[in-house]
């Protein structure tokens, strides 16, 4: 995916809904919305670890 330092975009390059489980892209929505909090002055939320994403 694609992410623009100092602005809120970011993008991935594949169709999350085709991954096989309900769970997989459950951290794209979390890092949405943690863009939106940060926006709004409100605190983040911690970040779903993405399947196979190294901690």
């Amino acid at each position: 995916g694609l992410a623009v330092d100092g602005k809120p975009i970011f993008s991935v390059q594949y169709h999350p809904e085709a991954n096989p489980g309900p769970q997989d892209s459950h951290y794209l929505f979390t890092r949405f919305l943690n863009h939106v909090r940060k926006q709004k002055g409100l605190p983040e939320q911690p970040e779903y670890q993405a399947p196979g994403e190294a901690a």
